[in-house]
């Protein structure tokens, strides 16, 4: 009985997990597309309903001509060419709306009907203040696009990505313990070890792949495997005062940086891949594996894609929506080898 009931919430939980998957990749075509910026206030309650008038569709664009967006690059914008931003970032606001209360109400019928003791809620309570946060987080980030430049703070967008990151990842792991068992510290701790440093550089890569997006880092050089037509481009790191802003805010440095950091989670993805293959793990692990090296071939060859043909929407949302893949796959692995009584 207490097997079927976590298998069920599981379920629900990749349910979860797959609606996040959607939100990350709609919000990635939402900055793609230009819309982020179209709806200059957050309504929580009646922001759930779009403009239904006409009266109602030319108050929200007479607000939105008074943004920066419109009076620097969208200055000839109509109002059917608004609709269009309005329904991408609303879309985006609801879906939010939507999975948050898909996570919450069914968490406080568990409580409440004490089919989860309360003791064993944190880790639904912290995902549900994750939910929260991003929400939050989100407008904060909207914000710094409102004052005076068309574009919000590459540094809240990257934190905003992480953030959303980090939620699919917790509930993804909580529902993989449901289905098969919290994972422990058990199992092999040197492959455990490697895993962990990929999963790590990893998330740096993605952070890198948030500041390109919030700086258009893509559009800086559309040649591969060099910049500019050199390995390492000139004043890389001279362009800004200060190393550290080079690193961070410098649209050459960070598309350099998240161009060969990628090859670093190669090499550690493949010494795990080599690493099971020698010591015969498991097929399950091993097929988890495989799949996360043609996962690898497909972002190489996506993310040079992106580059090569200039950014364009579609190949930059296969790029985001194959890098979710890669940190799902990873997770899937850590989860495995932590397993206190599972074999190689």
């Amino acid at each position: 009985m207490i097997q079927n009931i976590n298998k069920r919430r599981a379920a629900w939980l990749f349910i979860i997990s797959a609606m996040i998957v959607v939100m990350i990749v709609l919000g990635g075509l939402v900055r793609l597309t230009g819309s982020g910026l179209s709806i200059t206030e957050w309504d929580l309650i009646t922001g759930v309903v779009p403009p239904i008038t006409e009266a109602g569709w030319e108050a929200a664009f007479a607000e939105y001509r008074d943004s920066p967006q419109y009076r620097q690059v969208n200055f000839d914008m109509t109002l059917e060419e608004y609709r269009f931003i309005y329904y991408m970032e609303y879309l985006h606001r609801l879906l939010g709306r939507v999975v948050g209360a898909l996570f919450a109400l069914p968490v406080f019928y568990l409580l409440f009907t004490r089919r989860l003791a309360w003791r064993d809620a944190w880790p639904y309570v912290w995902i549900g203040l994750g939910f929260a946060f991003q929400g939050w987080l989100g407008w904060y980030m909207v914000q710094s696009g409102l004052v005076d430049r068309p574009a919000v703070s590459h540094f809240r967008l990257t934190a905003h990505l992480i953030s959303a990151m980090a939620l699919l990842g917790l509930t993804f792991w909580v529902a993989l313990d449901n289905l098969h068992g919290p994972a422990g510290v058990g199992g092999e701790k040197s492959l455990r070890r490697i895993g962990i440093t990929a999963l790590v550089v990893f998330s740096l890569q993605t952070a890198y792949g948030g500041l390109m997006a919030g700086l258009k880092a893509g559009h800086v050089s559309n040649t591969w495997p060099r910049m500019f037509g050199a390995w390492v481009p000139a004043g890389m790191f001279s362009a800004l005062d200060g190393f550290t802003a080079n690193l961070v805010s410098n649209p050459t440095a960070v598309h350099f940086i998240h161009r060969w950091l990628a090859w670093f989670v190669v090499g550690l993805i493949l010494w795990l891949w080599l690493e099971l293959r020698r010591r015969h793990a498991r097929p399950g692990l091993l097929k988890t594996a495989n799949w996360l090296l043609v996962f690898l071939a497909v972002q190489i060859a996506l993310g040079v894609s992106v580059v090569l043909f200039n950014v364009p929407p579609v190949l930059a949302s296969l790029h985001q929506a194959t890098a979710i893949g890669i940190f799902l796959l990873l997770l899937i692995l850590l989860h495995r080898l932590g397993g206190n009584t599972q074999k190689l």
